[in-house]
């Protein structure tokens, strides 16, 4: 299941964590749902502004025609190479997985990986 080869990709616990050089630095991996419910999944260290810029049509080509955007899924992870990985990892899946990771999450299941 896929949920077992990309679970190392996600920390789980929510905090702010370490990386290697031990300077505190966190990431988000998000997933938006566009206006024509398409989804678009990226990495920001500022949440609240990236999905502002994203709704004033200046943060990313794919979204700006296809607004209002929503945010539909967000994670942590302690480092800006983690959270690349991780937003490879989203969007190699499916359309059908994304919506399951996607319905996890909203069933009170922060990342849709097992504990």
């Amino acid at each position: 299941m896929w949920f077992d080869r990309h679970a190392i990709l996600f920390n789980g616990r929510g905090g702010v964590l370490k990386n290697t050089k031990g300077s505190t630095e966190v990431w988000f991996v998000y997933i938006l749902r566009c206006a024509d419910g398409s989804l678009y999944t990226g990495i920001t260290k500022d949440m609240e502004a990236r999905i502002k810029r994203h709704n004033a049509g200046t943060a990313s080509r794919y979204t700006r025609s296809r607004l209002p955007v929503e945010v539909e899924y967000h994670e942590q992870q302690p480092s800006h190479s983690m959270a690349l990985k991780r937003e490879l990892a989203i969007k190699a899946l499916s359309r059908k997985l994304k919506e399951e990771l996607l319905r996890s999450s909203q069933n009170g299941c922060d990342t849709g990986f097992p504990d």
